[in-house]
This record gives C-alpha cells, structure tokens and sequence, in this order.
C-alpha cells in the first residue's frame, strides 16, 4: 500500500549505510534494517537444517525392496524423496490457505512458525532416539518447510511496502537472506567438525525460528504506528491459494517456470550429490574407520558456504544495480544464462571439482538475484495472491518441480543409465524451455505494471 505523505525527514544513520546498496529514502533504513534481520535468523535456522539434512539422508541403507525397483543408492532416495514433498504440500498449501481466511496476518505469522519450531524439536527428538528412516521424513518435511516460512516472510514484506518501496528495498532486505545462508553453513559445518550431536544443532535451529518472531513483533509494531500494511484483526478472503494460481495467467506462467527452475535446479543436485557418494564409498574402501558421515557434512558444509559467499556478494552489490539498469527482465534472465554455460561444460565432461563450482555458481545466482526476480514478481498482485498463491507457487510447484526431476532421475539412470553429462544435456533442453517461458513472463509483467502501475 502507499506511503502517506509527511513532513520531510532527515536520513538517520541507518538510512546513509543501507544507502551504498539501494536507493532508501528517510526514515526507511531502521524497518527495513529489522526486516534484513529477520531474515537472516531464518536463513540461519534453515541452513543449519538443510546441512544436517543430507548425511541424514545420503547415509541412509537403501532396503531391499528399493533396490530390485532399479533404486541403487542414497544420492536417489534423495531424488525421489521430492515426490514426498509434493505430496505433503498437497495438503499443507490448503490447510495454509484455510489458516489464513480465518485469522489476521500477525496471527498467521506466529501460528505458522511456532509449527515449524514444533516439527524441529520432534525430529531431534526422533534422532535422538533412533527411530528407522527419520532421514527420509526430515528430507521431506525441509522440502517444504524451507520454502513456505520463506515465502511467508516474502508475503508479509510485499504487505507492508508500496510497489514503489518494494522495488527498491527488497534487494537491501534480501541481503540478509543471501547473508544467512554462508554463515548458518558455516555454523553447520563447524557444528559437525566438533561432532556435535545433530539434535542439539536442530535445538538450536529451533530457537533461532523463536527469535524471529520477536523480530516479527517489532516490524509489526513499528508498520501499525506507520499505517503502513492491513488493519489488525483482518484475514484475507476465503479463496484457496491454487485457485488464485489457475485462475490468473500471469501467476500460472510463473508457476511453470519455477517447475522448469527447480527440475533444472533438482537435477543438477543429482549430479553433484551422486559424485560425492562414489568419491566417500572409495575412501571408505580404503580406510575402514572412515567417518563418511564428517565426510558428507563437510563437503556439503563447505559447498553451502562458498555458495552463499557469492550469493551475499551478488545480492550486495549486483542484484540492485541489475534491477535499476534492466528491470525485472535483467534478475529473471540472469539465471538461466549462468545455468546455460554451468551445463554446457558439465555435459562437455567434468571432475566433481569442476561441477561443484558450476553448481556454485549456478546457486549462488539462484540465492540472490533469482531471488529478487521473485519477489519483484509479486509486486502487481493482490493482498490475496500475495499470501495465499504465492505459498502455493513458492512451496507446491517448486517441488511441482522436484516431482519431474525425480522422473527424470529415475528415467536417466533406470532406463538410460546416464553419467553427469548425460543428465547436463537434459538440462539443457530444459534450460531452452526456461528462456522461452521467462520472454513471456517478463511482457506479461510490464502489461500488469501497465495496468496497475509499478512505479
């Protein structure tokens, strides 16, 4: 919604130093400094989360029966697990939905989180105590979790900042989101190095989701006294979120295209997490006390953190002067060129030190400025479709996404029993479709912002 007109302002402080990084006008530095904040404790938690995730799940024993259906190993359980995870968001993107028609955006915010923080504590509690396949039901549960109390964070910003506003400060806000992501990383990576035990890193991961919510509480306040974002106490129409997606165009298209983004994305996974498997079951073969769980979580440890590196750097200081200089076209493009080149020289043969900085590089773009692409799609949107379908495109077709990867993975190395660059090559054709798909997306959008005005 607009910001009311007042009397002039003097910059503070905070202003001048979020000012090297985008436009921020008087009196905008402190909310928007909260919001950065915020994020960064989310990202914290759930990098911490998904680090611990993948030797839970790499370093599970494939049984028996999986294995006569032509599934050999962890690297594609992890695959097929994002067919669990479309499944459960089934379920949750209406049960959000339903939430949401019936309270305000404050107690969304706190109901929503304060599951998650529950669902944390019960899986530390499940590891603790050794209960079969928890690898598995956690690799599922952070498919979906990391998504939805991301694009909830995303639905609340979109609420409280004009479009105007929006375009210029959700590449600040989203500094620390990229700056969550190499320090929670590091945080993980440490955290295993000193072998510590994975349920005190999910306690802690748990509590970081409860300083979040204190943070929540101060932008709240600090927007009310403003005027800025809806009046307290009122929900949003009784719509459901996938209704909202099919029934407008310019959603659906970007709908599709995150389902392209993320069999891409899902994909190039594979291949890297297939590659460091085969190189920790060789080093096992080798040395019998070989601890392929420290292995598995430093590499990712390390992986994840020079991901995010460059994610911070990107956000920082290329993700605004991208979106000043070329538009919402300019952050859409960005990423699927990095993927055009990362796969072409995967599929041209590669070390699985040449595809993990492909991969890098690769995320590191999709962290920062695919993620500004995002957001900034919302911007001519409904208070509706910000909440409710953005949590149904954000959460159910990204892993729409995965579900088709998984496909893909199983086709590839069932039937045609392809190696990384046989799978580079998939993509490719993949990423073609990407372009065409973001060329409509991107006219799409400048009809809408025609229409309602995007300043």
């Amino acid at each position: 919604m607009a910001t009311p007109a007042g009397p002039a302002k003097e910059r503070c402080l905070v202003d001048r130093l979020l000012a090297a990084f985008s436009e921020v006008r008087p009196g905008e530095g402190p909310r928007a400094l909260l919001m950065l904040a915020n994020i960064f404790l989310i990202l914290v938690a759930y990098y911490v989360i998904k680090t611990v995730r993948e030797p839970l799940i790499l370093n599970t024993e494939v049984p028996g029966f999986l294995q006569a259906l032509g599934i050999r190993g962890p690297a594609e359980v992890k695959a097929y697990a994002a067919a669990g995870q479309a499944l459960v968001l089934m379920v949750f993107v209406p049960a959000y939905s339903w939430f949401a028609s019936r309270v305000d955006h404050v107690k969304l915010i706190v109901g929503v989180t304060l599951f998650f923080f529950a669902n944390v504590v019960g899986f530390a509690l499940a590891v603790s105590a050794g209960v079969p396949f928890v690898g598995v039901a956690f690799y599922v549960w952070v498919g979906f979790f990391s998504l939805s109390v991301i694009a909830q964070f995303w639905s609340y910003a979109n609420d409280i900042y004009s479009r105007e506003a929006g375009n210029r400060l959700f590449p600040v806000i989203g500094i620390g989101m990229t700056a969550g992501t190499p320090v929670g990383a590091w945080i993980a990576g440490q955290l295993f190095a000193a072998h510590v035990p994975v349920p005190y890193m999910l306690y802690l991961a748990a509590a970081l989701l409860l300083g979040s919510l204190v943070l929540y509480r101060t932008v709240h306040r600090d927007a009310h006294a403003a005027g800025h974002g809806p009046e307290p106490g009122a929900a949003l129409e009784r719509s459901d979120g996938f209704a909202l997606v099919l029934r407008n165009r310019y959603i659906l298209l970007a709908a599709v295209l995150l389902v392209v983004l993320n069999i891409v994305n899902t994909t190039g996974e594979y291949i890297l997490s297939s590659l460091v498997v085969e190189q920790a079951r060789t080093l096992a073969a080798s040395d019998p006390a070989f601890d392929r769980n420290g292995f598995v979580g430093a590499f990712y440890g390390r992986f994840f953190f020079w991901v995010n590196v460059g994610s911070v750097v990107l956000q920082a200081f290329v993700a605004s002067r991208i979106v000043r200089r070329f538009g919402f076209a300019g952050v859409l493009f960005a990423l699927p060129v990095i993927a055009l080149g990362a796969y072409g020289l995967i599929a041209a043969g590669a070390t699985i030190a040449l595809v993990r900085w492909m991969k890098t590089a690769e995320n590191a773009t999709d962290y920062s400025i695919m993620n500004t692409a995002r957001q900034l799609l919302w911007l001519p949107t409904s208070r509706e479709e910000k909440y409710k379908a953005k949590q149904a495109v954000d959460a159910f077709f990204v892993r729409l996404g995965d579900l088709a990867a998984a496909l893909v993975v199983y086709a590839g190395t069932a039937w045609a029993a392809l190696g990384a660059s046989g799978f580079a090559l998939v993509n490719l054709v993949f990423i073609a479709l990407w372009l065409a798909l973001a060329a409509l997306l991107v006219r799409r959008n400048h009809e809408l912002c025609a229409k309602v005005g995007c300043a």
